[in-house]
């Protein structure tokens, strides 16, 4: 079973205020949500396995801890996510990234793949995918499937902001995958905008209207 993992980090709480208020513009925005994803990420790798490895200090021979097996690989979905990605190279520079499209039907008001480009190795990849609102869950969701489908099983999934609506979507469509999510807000309204939330993520990392 997934855990779901709310951050209680004083840093992490602090940033993701800034980043509510109104008035905070597109150049401090799309900064501070890079920063909250390095720290997001910093807890959502702390149970990645080590494995011993003999080396040398300019001193003497002895033992250290390495990241053992599986390398990593970050998955924006687009185009909110990409805001996430650079923040998280910061810490795992090795990383691979791929890139997950989506948008809504505007009929049925589900997902609709329009953009899957993936590391060749993916499926052999402890995956982070990566976006800042986490609100109905249908397009996480529906990525998170899409990966499956492509082999991945070791899928981890990481946002800055999410509704209880899309957190209990994702447990009952994938109750595998881990959730390391920033703060956890009151609620979706009518528009499907999380409540107190921070409006358009998307806009407001490209400052596009």
């Amino acid at each position: 079973m997934g855990k779901v993992v709310v951050m209680d980090h004083p840093l992490i709480q602090h940033k993701i205020g800034y980043i509510r208020r109104k008035e905070t513009g597109t150049k401090d925005f799309r900064q501070t949500i890079s920063e909250i994803a390095m720290l997001i990420c910093y807890e959502a790798t702390r149970d990645l396995p080590l494995e011993d490895v003999d080396i040398e200090t300019p001193i003497c021979p002895t033992t250290v801890k390495e990241l053992k097996g599986k390398k990593l690989a970050v998955i924006p979905i687009l185009r909110a996510g990409l805001g996430m990605v650079e923040g998280m190279l910061e810490l795992i520079p090795a990383a691979k990234v791929g890139h997950i499209g989506l948008y809504r039907d505007p009929v049925t008001v589900e997902p609709v793949e329009y953009y899957c480009k993936l590391p060749e190795d993916c499926s052999e990849r402890e995956v982070f995918v990566v976006d800042p609102m986490l609100a109905t869950g249908g397009s996480s969701s529906a990525a998170i499937q899409m990966l499956k489908d492509r082999g991945c099983r070791n899928i981890h999934f990481m946002c800055i902001i999410a509704a209880p609506e899309g957190v209990e979507r994702m447990k009952k469509d994938h109750p595998d995958v881990d959730m390391y999510i920033g703060a956890l807000d009151e609620k979706l309204n009518e528009h499907s905008y999380i409540v107190p939330g921070l409006g358009d993520a998307g806009d407001r990392i490209f400052g596009t209207k």
